[in-house]
């Protein structure tokens, strides 16, 4: 039973297996059938639609062949329709090469101040406000168009571009006519670039001579008729065409050469400031008058074939032609003010809200009574002993004891030489370099009355003598530094090590690099007036840095505070201790007094001060102080020529003398640090100093204090000299002295 039940059931599954077999092979068999089906479907419908394609195509260009045999051209016609079809082609291409060489001078219209000039204009003022001068571009964007007079508008259409309100940015006529009347004059007589050519240039180009320039000025012209309105363009034009002498747009060239507002100019003017468009240099009125009117006539006539105005409405501005202001001779502080005009753009950079609005108005430091006595002192100071002692030029810089440059005056004649003396003259400042020796021997333990031989020394075969050639024996420092020995600072560089002075010149305000070398204290090292000036002020105040500026207050365009030195500035650092300071006013007065510097005795005012004398009297100082001011006078060539045996206790001492005198007119005056004042109060109590400032920095800085430390460190790390530590200052000042600044290399 068992054996029967077991085949039955194999024979079932046999049977199951073969029909599961017989239906996958049909299914198999139906799905290759389906798809050959569907294969030769889509044959049959390519080929139909290839077909039926080829056939509408036939068709098509059978009739376009027709249509097209109707405008068939033979002959002359068929050239030119020939090369007029393909210069069309050429042309595509061309515009879009030209495009792409166009590109990089579109990326300057991204910027979102692409109207704001990237030039400053400075409108500086004395320290009362009173206006003295300007720097950078004179510009003048204010006035609006509607209010700068039509004569203006009618002499600048006539003369630059009669068509402005006709093209798109490209005078296309004009242009034509411009290359006619170039050709038949040989030479180029008329310009083809629109107004809106003009400004592109003007906004966001070069004045190169290239012709990528002019491919960008085109676009660019394009760019801006399709975002600014015509009468948006044209003030932009009256604002930013250059017009010469630094002037740039018509209400600035106003000021300048007629000194009037833009809106009362007459006729006459404004033809002369039109003129200027075409050759500023060739046409300014202040240097060729009689270039400047024969021009304006040319430009009253464009206005009458202009159809602007008739021959009887110009007549009387041909006959009375326009007078400009002389400007030959300037009485400006205009060494300051180029000075001060470095200081607005360092400004800039630390402050970025500066950057956004370029017109610039100043109130600064200088007091123009000084900054007159000084010009004055120098001149005739020159003109009275320039030819007896051989000397051509001096420089001259006086601050207050804050830091406030009150007068500066950078050579004879600013209009003869532009280079400023006062600043960026680089002289050997001799004996008026030892003060910085015997501060850095004061710092390392030695005292005014502390004794060192005055003999002979010989350093490697050098052996410094002193002027007198004669020598003094064992004598105190008070009385070597008082009568100007040489061989005393040498041998106290000896002693203390020559790169210690170095420091601490560097400290006081030298930025000039300093050479180690054994003549180093004698003063061989080029340094400038102005360094000398603040270094020096620093005995003034009492042993603080002073850095001298110029900017006490900077608004922008439309009046708004962006600066204020005595709420940004922040306060000055002590650098040298002030029992060490009294010491050395105490010698200096007595410099005055009884040494070298007699004649820049001050009658009832105390005076510090210190000549210098190089070899060969190539160079002659004078360096001194009171509690009020400090200045510093130098005399020399610009050639290196020596002086016929002029001194520091000569010229310089009496004009130094001469000026202070008058400086400290109705002055309030305050005592020296250190040194008993005339009238016999305590110096110390009167000038609000005692030994509490000098116990070092406060435990914890404000932001402003911060501020300064951090800029004071950028300050020392980019001076030129190989290492500035903390120990090696520490070494200088002593165990005792902390100072409120942390020295970094």
């Amino acid at each position: 039973m068992e054996e029967n039940s077991d085949n039955s059931e194999k024979q079932n599954v046999t049977e199951n297996s073969a029909e599961n077999v017989k239906k996958k092979g049909k299914e198999r068999s139906f799905t290759l059938q389906d798809l050959s089906q569907r294969m030769l479907a889509t044959d049959a419908w390519l080929d139909s639609a290839l077909w039926h394609t080829s056939q509408f195509l036939g068709v098509f260009f059978r009739e376009y062949s027709a249509f097209m045999r109707r405008f068939s051209l033979r002959g002359p016609s068929k050239f030119i329709a020939g090369l007029a079809s393909e210069g069309l082609t050429y042309c595509a291409f061309g515009f879009l090469i030209v495009l792409t060489f166009a590109q990089p001078a579109f990326k300057a219209t991204e910027r979102s101040d692409w109207k704001t000039t990237s030039d400053f204009s400075v409108s500086f003022f004395d320290r009362f406000g009173n206006p003295i001068g300007k720097r950078g571009i004179l510009l003048n964007d204010k006035i609006p168009l509607d209010e700068i007079p039509d004569h203006v508008i009618q002499a600048t259409l006539a003369t630059e571009d009669r068509r402005f309100f006709d093209h798109l940015g490209i005078d296309f006529v004009g242009t034509f006519r411009a290359m006619v009347a170039n050709v038949k004059a040989r030479s180029v007589v008329q310009g083809g670039s629109s107004i809106t050519q003009q400004l592109a240039k003007n906004l966001f180009l070069s004045n190169e001579r290239t012709l990528q320039r002019k491919i960008k000025e085109a676009y660019l012209a394009l760019w801006l008729e399709m975002n600014l309105t015509k009468q948006e363009i044209l003030k932009l034009y009256l604002d930013r065409a250059y017009m010469g002498a630094g002037t740039f747009g018509v209400a600035a060239a106003s000021e300048f050469y007629f000194g009037k507002d833009v809106r009362e100019i007459s006729l006459a003017e404004a033809a002369m400031l039109a003129g200027l468009y075409k050759a500023p240099s060739k046409y300014a009125p202040h240097k060729n008058l009689p270039s400047a009117r024969a021009r304006a006539n040319e430009v009253l006539t464009n206005i009458v074939q202009a159809g602007f105005m008739t021959e009887g409405q110009v007549i009387g501005a041909r006959r009375n032609p326009a007078e400009a202001i002389d400007r030959t001779k300037s009485r400006a502080p205009d060494h300051f003010l180029d000075w001060a005009f470095e200081q607005v753009k360092d400004l800039a950079e630390q402050y970025p809200e500066l950057s956004n609005d370029r017109v610039i108005s100043v109130r600064t430091t200088l007091d123009p009574g000084m900054q007159q006595e000084a010009t004055n002192q120098i001149e005739s100071t020159l003109r009275q002993y320039g030819d007896r002692y051989g000397v051509e030029e001096a420089a001259m810089t006086v601050i207050t004891t804050e830091g406030a440059v009150r007068s500066m005056v950078g050579g004879r004649d600013y209009d003869e030489s532009q280079f400023n003396r006062a600043t960026d003259a680089l002289r050997q400042p001799g004996s008026s370099f030892k003060p910085f020796v015997y501060m850095t021997a004061f710092l390392n333990g030695y005292e005014s009355e502390s004794v060192v031989p005055d003999r002979p020394i010989s350093i490697g075969g050098w052996s410094p003598r002193n002027y007198t050639r004669r020598y003094a024996g064992a004598v105190t420092l008070k009385t070597a530094l008082t009568k100007s020995i040489n061989t005393i600072p040498v041998r106290l560089a000896q002693a203390i090590g020559r790169d210690k002075i170095a420091t601490t010149a560097y400290m006081m305000g030298i930025n000039s690099e300093l050479r180690i070398t054994r003549a180093m204290p004698l003063g061989v090292s080029e340094v400038t007036v102005l360094d000398m000036t603040s270094s020096y002020a620093a005995f003034a105040a009492g042993g603080k840095k002073i850095d001298p500026y110029a900017i006490l207050e900077l608004r922008n365009s439309k009046g708004e505070l962006l600066y204020n030195h005595d709420r940004d500035a922040g306060p000055s650092l002590r650098i040298l201790p002030f029992d060490k300071v009294s010491m050395m006013n105490d010698i200096l007065v007595n410099v005055v007094e009884r040494g070298t510097g007699r004649r820049a005795r001050l009658d009832g005012i105390t005076a510090a001060g210190k000549t210098g004398t190089t070899q060969a009297y190539r160079d002659a100082w004078f360096i001194g102080y009171t509690g009020n001011l400090a200045a510093a006078v130098w005399y020399g060539n610009d050639d290196f020529s020596s002086s016929r045996r002029m001194t520091g206790g000569s010229l310089p001492a009496m004009t130094w003398g001469n000026f202070m005198k008058y400086a400290h007119q109705g002055l309030e005056l305050k005592a020296m640090p250190g040194v008993e004042p005339p009238e016999g109060k305590d110096v110390i109590a009167a000038n609000g100093l005692s030994d509490v400032e000098v116990t070092g920095p406060p435990e914890l800085l404000n932001r402003t204090s911060q501020q300064v430390l951090e800029a004071l460190g950028k300050r020392l790390r980019a001076l030129p000299f190989n290492s500035i530590s903390q120990s090696n200052v520490q070494a200088q000042l002593g165990s005792d002295a902390k100072a409120d600044v942390t020295y970094t290399r």
